[in-house]
């Protein structure tokens, strides 16, 4: 067996492969929290985003606008304190550092983008390393990812069909967690959520079923989000709920109300997403999250354990 994530030590979290990940925070209890960070915009000081939300309380980091062809995280080597002075490193080490550095496991957004989504805006046309493919699947399994995320950025015309057939390559080439849903429109015309979606999703494999948090998104209430738990849950799935509409900006009495909400609906993860600041979620609201969710004393534990341990 594992440690629960929320108690886990690095060298424990680190160690783990996909399943054994998915049964720690299973034994977890709703009490995870993961942190999305933009990682091509200088960060404050000259460190990673990453670092600033490890420090905070975050227990896995996903990395957003990440290509995985050209693996660039601004912050990561010395020197590297911007974008312009920032390196692409081929050498597959840049990811294995960044998990040294935070000592959390480490996931990576990659976007199933469907050329025939019928649009509801403009659509935003991203590189080939930040697409969900075989390719990029394989490249993320190289670079050392513990988790992958498929999902959409606002306007990638990113699909719920789409995401489905991605899950299926991802279960074959790439050993880690896979998560996959959508946390908003991504500029499509379909439902953001739905059961049939969902069942997509775990007839192709998917470990943890991405769903907004209720109150981010319009006519997503309680009830809609505990039948997709409680259809995830049987077929052997976890479930993350995400903050991924800029709310994460909105203060940590809000933050409070939305992880006391979702954690009675039963998620396991609880996501807080980038847009708020463009690069990362305020820290104070991923430490008003974690209070919210598991207590102080198990809040803090996490920011002081060491990375050594």
């Amino acid at each position: 067996m594992v440690k629960r994530l929320i108690s886990a030590d690095t060298s424990d979290m680190l160690a783990m492969d996909g399943a054994q990940l998915k049964q720690s925070i299973k034994a977890s209890e709703g009490r995870v929290i993961l942190s999305e960070n933009v990682v091509v915009h200088e960060p404050m000081d000259g460190i990673t985003t990453s670092e600033y939300a490890a420090a905070f309380g975050a227990d896995m980091i996903l990395l957003n606008a990440c290509d995985v062809l050209n693996p660039l995280i601004v912050g990561l080597y010395p020197g590297e304190t911007s974008l312009a002075t920032a390196k692409v490193h081929r050498d597959g080490e840049s990811i294995h550092r960044l998990q040294k550095l935070v000592g959390r496991p480490i996931g990576v957004n990659l976007e199933p983008v469907d050329p025939n989504a019928d649009m509801a805006e403009d659509r935003l046309v991203i590189p080939e390393g930040r697409m969900a493919s075989e390719k990029t699947l394989k490249a993320a399994e190289a670079l050392g990812f513990n988790f992958v995320c498929l999902t959409g950025n606002p306007g990638t015309g990113v699909t719920n069909a789409q995401i489905a057939a991605n899950i299926k390559v991802a279960k074959s080439v790439f050993s880690g967690l896979v998560i996959a849903g959508k946390m908003h429109g991504a500029g499509v015309n379909e439902p953001v959520v739905s059961v049939e979606a969902t069942q997509a999703f775990l007839d192709a494999g998917a470990d943890v079923i991405l769903v907004p948090a209720v109150g981010t998104v319009p006519d997503l209430d309680d009830a809609e989000l505990k039948e997709i738990v409680h259809l995830a849950h049987a077929n052997g799935a976890l479930v993350m709920s995400t903050i991924g509409t800029s709310q994460e900006g909105s203060g940590a009495s809000y933050m409070e109300q939305i992880g006391i909400r979702n954690k009675i609906c039963g998620v396991d993860i609880q996501h807080v997403g980038d847009a708020a600041w463009g690069v990362i979620s305020p820290v104070d609201t991923i430490f008003a999250l974690s209070k919210a969710i598991r207590g102080e004393r198990h809040a803090l534990q996490r920011m002081a354990r060491s990375i050594y341990r």
